[in-house]
């Protein structure tokens, strides 16, 4: 597990995923607004869940977010689009309604860092985010990314198109940051 101060990292357990699903995915105006494909109805139980148990891949990483004081799940998180060559991936999150409001995604962000940068040795890690969601932004910006712009009407989401902020932290920022 990937411990932060308040959340850790651990694997997906299957019974994560009817919980992560009804909470997260069968909201369809907050999915639709953070994912780059389509909602569509799916069952829990099916294969196709977004967060069902799937194959080890390398160019993503998934975890379920749990308190750390309870252990009660919070939520999932994510590195995707890892390059190991180019030494760069992306990385997202979505914490539970009931859990929001908490201070647990500046914790989570930090933690998936702890992970991209110390353990899987990666140089950039970036965060897109649509410009309407300021908890993302402010959670990456207490955690040391940097604003490096907007892509404008660049994100189609529950029937309009939203502007993108692209924020990023290099692992010496990062570094830097943890030993200060």
């Amino acid at each position: 597990m990937i411990r932060g101060e308040k959340v850790g990292l651990r694997a997906r357990h299957e019974d994560d995923v009817a919980v992560l699903h009804a909470e997260l995915y069968d909201d369809v105006r907050t999915q639709a607004l953070a994912d780059s494909a389509p909602w569509r109805p799916i069952r829990a139980d099916a294969e196709k869940s977004p967060y069902a148990v799937g194959e080890h891949s390398d160019d993503i990483a998934y975890f379920s977010v749990v308190e750390l004081g309870t252990g009660a799940l919070a939520g999932e998180a994510l590195l995707w689009g890892i390059d190991t060559y180019n030494r760069r991936a992306h990385l997202g999150l979505s914490v539970l309604p009931a859990k929001r409001g908490l201070g647990l995604g500046t914790d989570i962000v930090r933690a998936l860092c702890a992970y991209g940068f110390a353990v899987r040795g990666l140089h950039r890690l970036q965060i897109e985010t649509a410009a309407a969601n300021t908890a993302m932004i402010h959670a990456g910006q207490r955690a040391g990314f940097t604003v490096e712009g907007t892509l404008r009407r660049s994100a189609w989401g529950y029937g309009e198109f939203t502007d993108e902020v692209i924020l990023g932290l290099l692992d010496d920022e990062w570094k830097a940051l943890a030993d200060g």
